[in-house]
């Protein structure tokens, strides 16, 4: 028989995981202050553990490496938008389905980072990552094990079998392409908002079907 808890307990265990919480959030603002200052190369785990005034043994009882506490807020975005995905009716077409997700991710990202950090660090972070080599390659490894995620929402919601059907992982192939671009659009336009970057996903994201469908070659008159 499972033991009842207390309501002292519960309090205790609540203070628990509101003092872990704090402490792993401090750790990412630390690091990505530090690196989005100095440079992600140049930042030492031991640099980010004295920031928060706690020891390496500490870091490393939340994250496994640097790379790891650096994509953190983009995880929790990214689980934000799988939410979404999965929450779309069944009406939309897959495509429909993912422009609307992002979309609506975009909408209430604010609130979901600021929840851990202040959105314009979040965007330099973003900024930072597109123009370190190592973050670039940690990156698109990342980016493939989401699409193969979102390629199985996709599937599931279609009723498919992804191993045999190939188009969840088609479209979603040009979704994240369309994705990626659009962050490096943003990136080298030098904005920082949230508001600019959702505005050149939506515009980008708005022409895959005439990318695709429509007659590109101009007639001579």
């Amino acid at each position: 028989m499972k033991a009842e808890v207390t309501p002292r307990e519960g309090l205790r265990c609540g203070l628990r995981e509101r003092k872990k919480r704090r402490t792993r959030d401090a750790l990412i603002r630390a690091a990505l202050e530090l690196c989005t200052e100095q440079g992600y190369d140049r930042t030492t785990i031991d640099e980010i553990a004295e920031a928060v005034d706690v020891s390496q043994r500490t870091f490393f009882r939340y994250f496994t490496t640097k790379e790891d506490v650096v994509f953190a807020v983009q995880e929790t975005v990214e689980a934000r938008f799988l939410e979404a995905l999965q929450a779309r009716p069944a009406a939309e077409t897959p495509l429909e389905a993912l422009r609307n997700a992002v979309l609506l991710a975009w909408d209430d990202l604010g609130q979901v980072i600021e929840s851990i950090i202040p959105v314009e660090l979040h965007m330099r972070t973003y900024q930072m990552i597109e123009s370190t080599p190592g973050l670039v390659a940690a990156h698109l490894r990342r980016s493939c094990e989401l699409e193969e995620l979102i390629a199985g929402v996709i599937a599931r919601r279609e009723g498919l079998d992804p191993a045999a059907d190939p188009r969840p992982r088609v479209v979603v192939a040009a979704f994240s392409g369309v994705m990626r671009l659009s962050g490096r659009l943003w990136g080298e336009a030098g904005e920082c908002s949230v508001e600019s970057i959702r505005a050149v996903t939506e515009g980008h994201l708005d022409q895959i079907v005439p990318a695709i469908a429509g007659e590109w070659r101009k007639t001579a008159h």
